[in-house]
């Protein structure tokens, strides 16, 4: 843990800074940002930039149109329910997260959205659920699209500046003066990122204005039903499982590999910062990350 910061009351509880970090540091978010992502659609819907949740995709992105992407609304791409076939396995180099990597990797302008076109579909749409950063850069384009501003832009009128939080983020771009990576990139400083988590606990106020459609963080941060099944995912937003009566009741997260998390408990009125530097993707926690988060709130209850 490079990073640790816990927020109580809107006051900071505890924060601590290792491995070289410091209070001015910025550390890349992973898919904490993916979060980010889906929060400012839902300020989009807010400022009636994008008409309803459940409009087709291709209204915005026509280009995606006569592919798998037919079909598809804003919710299915925020609850990763698109049908679109993707693997994302990290350590696969044939993978398409890898593919997609590679892509950013070479900064080519539209190189994602193209790849996202030609992908088959896996299933109908609303109907399986399956984790896809492509997923991610597809809704940043939808923002692009819909707002027609860059999506860093967009995010430090509505929300970074209007919130107050104190440094400038940055933000990693696809190619050059391109589209922001709406699946990762996005570095800010540790108390911003509490800035942001309290942003959420309120329910989606920054300076005196409501940003967010009334009851979309309590949607954002719910589990959903697919096919008759349970998923604890909402929009680009991790709900805690099995929390209804315990300290986690309500509670939900942003999450990103190698230990990056969000924290939100708005029962509790906490916010949890970590920043992660695991040696691997997943899979190398040494104490499990939601028995920590509920420690936390319960010496603090």
């Amino acid at each position: 843990v490079s990073g640790l910061l816990v927020i109580k009351d809107g006051t900071v509880a505890f924060e601590t800074y290792q491995l070289g970090s410091h209070e001015n540091t910025r550390w890349m978010s992973m898919s904490v940002v993916k979060s980010i992502t889906a929060t400012l659609i839902g300020a989009a819907i807010k400022d009636g930039y994008i008409r309803s949740i459940d409009d087709a995709l291709t209204r915005y992105l026509p280009q995606l149109s006569g592919g798998a992407y037919d079909g598809v609304s804003v919710r299915n791409l925020l609850q990763m329910t698109s049908g679109v076939k993707w693997d994302e396995t990290y350590t696969d180099p044939e993978s398409d997260r890898r593919r997609m990597l590679e892509l950013q990797l070479a900064q080519q302008p539209g190189g994602v959205l193209a790849l996202m076109a030609r992908l088959p579909r896996a299933a109908m749409p609303g109907s399986r659920w399956n984790y896809s950063t492509g997923e991610t850069h597809v809704a940043g384009a939808l923002l692009r699209a819909a707002v027609r501003k860059p999506l860093a832009e967009y995010l430090s009128d509505r929300i970074w500046a209007k919130f107050g939080m104190e440094s400038d983020a940055t933000w990693w771009l696809e190619s050059p003066d391109g589209l922001e990576v709406g699946g990762s990139g996005l570095s800010a400083t540790l108390r911003d990122y509490g800035r942001f988590g309290l942003f959420l606990l309120e329910g989606g106020r920054a300076g005196g204005e409501q940003i967010l459609p009334d009851g979309w963080v309590r949607d954002a941060g719910s589990p959903k039903m697919v096919d008759g099944k349970r998923i604890d995912y909402g929009y680009m937003l991790w709900p805690i499982p099995d929390a209804r009566g315990t300290i986690h009741d309500g509670a939900f997260e942003a999450v990103g590999i190698f230990g990056q998390h969000v924290y939100i408990n708005p029962k509790e009125k906490v916010v949890v910062v970590v920043w992660g530097a695991l040696p691997k993707p997943t899979g190398t926690e040494t104490v499990h990350d939601e028995d920590f988060f509920a420690a936390v709130s319960q010496a603090l209850h």
